[in-house]
Order: C-alpha cells, then structure tokens, then sequence
C-alpha cells in the first residue's frame, strides 16, 4: 500500500530521516512513536510529497507518491496551514475543492461533535480548538490511507476521546491509520502496530498483541525500553 524504500532526508548537516525502510499495510492502525527529533513529521511529510528525499523512495501501490496518491492518502500536519482570512466554514470549501473524496456533510457533523461553527474564524481559534478543526476537515474524507502527525496536541483530556472516536470510524479492511504521537498510552488501546524512531532511524517495528503475549510487554513498557530516561532529551 503505503511504502518508503531505503530513504534519507538531509537538511544541511542534520540527516532529518536515515535509511529507513517501511511499509504500512490496509485494515491496521499504526503509531508513530519516537521524541521530538526522531525524524516522525519529515517521515510524513515524505509520505505525501511535501518534502523530496535525498536518497530512496516513497510509493503508493508500487507508484511514486505525488498527485495521484494524494487523492488516496490524506495528511494532518503539526502546523497550522490555513489562510487567517479563513472561517471554519472556508476551510470546508477549500478542501471540498480540492479533494474529490471530501464530504462536506460529514465535515458538518464534526464540526458539531467538536463543538466549532461554520462562521468562527481560524485566526481566533484556540490551540485545541484548531487541532479539532484539523482533525474535522481530515476525517471529512474518505481516504485510503491517514497520516495524523500528533493528532492530540492541546487536546485537553476530557477532549480527546471524543477526538480518537472520531479517528477510529475511518477504520477499515481498506484502510491504514497512522497515528504519530507523544502519548503512548493513549495509543496502546488502539493500534495494532508500534513504529519507534530514534535519532533519525527507525529502530523497531513491533506487533502490540505479539508483544503483550510473547513478551508480556505494553507498548509503554517497549517505549520506555527504547528511549529511557533521556528519551525525550
């Protein structure tokens, strides 16, 4: 499905992505999982064509990534990316317009569950407030593959199941889901893969129920293994 062959990004003198190889399969959710640095946000953003490697690919059903698999594969960045001119409403029209597989009556009823309206503007939406809009207008499509890169950020605890709800319903036979974040328990519930990155590598992909059965180990517990005390450094 979704797949990177052998690829390094540089930026400068910082190797951002080193050698990494991977491949997300349909019907499995996934978490990224890594301290900041580790290489998670280039990785996505590879994965959609926003950023060129340097070395190696990215392949969507054994094609190059570019337009075609973005029709397929929808992406959540960390950053805020809308016009400050923009009203909730506005953003809705602008990805109804760029993306076949948008459905502005599912976006509508997002907005309810998130508790926004269409006239608010972006440019006075609160940090949590703009990451349910983010998570809304992405989850209004009905892609194959979705990248959320911490999907959960300044979501306040009360906030966030209603937010993973949200995430889960895309879930499918035919679809991927990979979720990057910092909090790992909040993930260990759901998915059904752990990716861990460090210091720009991918350094272990692990099964959560292989884990818990042969090892008797929690995703929380492989995660604290792998980046101890200084992980987060």
């Amino acid at each position: 499905m979704l797949e990177c062959r052998d690829i390094t990004k540089i930026y400068g003198r910082k190797t951002a992505v080193d050698h990494v190889s991977l491949k997300v399969e349909p019907g499995r959710i996934y978490a990224m999982l890594g301290p900041n640095g580790s290489g998670k946000t280039t990785l996505m953003k590879m994965a959609v064509g926003l950023v060129k490697p340097n070395f190696g690919g990215f392949y969507y059903n054994d094609q190059p990534v570019g337009v075609d698999s973005r029709k397929e594969v929808a992406y959540m960045s960390t950053e805020p990316y809308f016009y400050s001119w923009m009203t909730v409403g506005d953003v809705g029209k602008y990805y109804e317009d760029f993306f076949e597989d948008f459905s502005m009556e599912k976006y509508k009823k997002l907005l309810k569950r998130m508790e926004l309206t269409v006239d608010m503007k972006t440019k006075s939406l609160s940090s949590g407030m703009m990451a349910k809009l983010k998570i809304a207008v992405t989850m209004a499509r009905k892609a194959k593959v979705y990248l959320l890169d911490e999907p959960l950020n300044g979501i306040d605890l009360l906030a966030r199941d209603e937010i993973m709800n949200s995430v889960l319903e895309a879930a499918g036979r035919d679809v991927a889901l990979v979720i990057s974040s910092h909090l790992v328990d909040e993930l260990e519930k759901i998915i059904d893969t752990a990716i861990f990155m460090k210091n720009s590598q991918l350094v272990e992909v692990c099964e959560a129920e292989e884990l818990r059965i042969v090892q008797g180990k929690s995703i929380v517990d492989k995660y604290r293994e792998i980046y101890g005390h200084g992980g987060e450094e």
